[in-house]
C-alpha cells in the first residue's frame, strides 16, 4: 500500500524473502482479488523479455486496513440533527429507504398476495445486502434480515429502522410489527407481517414497533450526549 505499484523483486528485497516466495504470495492476493497487476512503463528502446510487472492493492485489499464509513455517517446525521432538527433526520431516513428499494418497490407492491409480496420484498432486500428471507410464523409471515449494513448508525438513529418499517407496511398493505433489530443487539431484524388483517391503502398506514429503549420524545441531541 505504501510503495505500490511495486515489482515482486522490490517486495522481496524489502521483506528479505526470495522472489519466487514473494510471487507465490502475490499470486494468492491476485486470486483473492486483493491485488492488481499492471505492466511497468517502458523507458527507452524496447528490449528483450517481458516488461516488468507492477503490483498494487485493489479496493478489496485496501479494505483490509479498515475504514470509517460508519463513523462518517453518524457524524453527518449528528450534524443534520443539530442544524435541521429531528424532522430532517426523519426525512433523510424516508429518502434513504425509498432509494434502497428503488423501482423494484412497485413490483413488490403489485405482487398478488401478502405472503408473496413479503417473499418478493425479501428478495429485493437480499439483493441489497440484507440477507433476508420470509418464512411462515403462525397466522403471519416473519420477514427476517440477517444482516444490516447500517446497524452501527441505526443504533444511534433508530429513525432509519422506523422509516424502513413504515416502507414495509406500505408495500405489504398491512400494519407490521418490528420484533427485533440488529441495531439493538438482536441476531436479526425481524418484522411480523399478519396475513389475516385486512388490506389497507398504501400511504395511509401506521406501524407498530417495540420499544427501542429510548423514551418517546427524547431528542437526538440528547441521545448524542448519552
Amino acid at each position: 500500500m505504501e510503495q505500490g505499484p511495486i515489482t515482486a523483486t522490490a517486495v522481496a528485497a524489502e521483506l528479505s524473502l526470495s522472489a519466487p516466495a514473494v510471487r507465490r504470495h502475490l499470486d494468492a492476493l491476485l486470486a483473492d482479488g486483493e491485488a492488481e497487476v499492471r505492466q511497468a512503463p517502458r523507458r527507452g528502446p524496447r528490449g528483450r523479455g517481458r516488461p516488468a510487472r507492477l503490483y498494487l492493492l485493489s479496493d478489496a485489499g485496501r479494505a483490509r486496513f479498515g475504514h470509517g464509513y460508519d463513523d462518517l455517517a453518524v457524524a453527518a446525521l449528528r450534524y443534520l440533527a443539530e442544524h435541521g432538527g429531528e424532522a430532517a433526520v426523519r426525512d433523510f431516513a424516508r429518502s434513504r429507504v425509498e432509494n434502497l428499494l428503488g423501482s423494484e418497490a412497485e413490483q413488490v407492491a403489485a405482487t398478488d398476495g401478502r405472503d408473496a409480496r413479503a417473499g418478493a420484498l425479501a428478495e429485493v432486500l437480499t439483493s441489497r445486502g440484507y440477507a433476508a428471507q420470509a418464512r411462515e410464523a403462525g397466522s403471519g409471515v416473519q420477514l427476517c434480515q440477517h444482516h444490516c449494513p447500517v446497524a452501527h448508525v441505526a443504533a444511534e438513529f433508530p429513525e432509519l429502522c422506523e422509516a424502513e418499517t413504515q416502507a414495509f407496511a406500505e408495500l405489504l398493505g398491512t400494519h407490521v410489527q418490528r420484533l427485533a433489530t440488529i441495531a439493538r443487539g438482536d441476531t436479526a431484524c425481524t418484522t411480523h407481517v399478519p396475513l389475516e388483517a385486512p388490506e389497507i391503502q398504501r400511504g395511509c398506514t401506521t406501524t407498530t414497533t417495540i420499544s427501542t429503549g429510548i423514551p418517546t420524545g427524547t431528542s437526538l441531541r440528547g441521545r448524542q450526549s448519552e
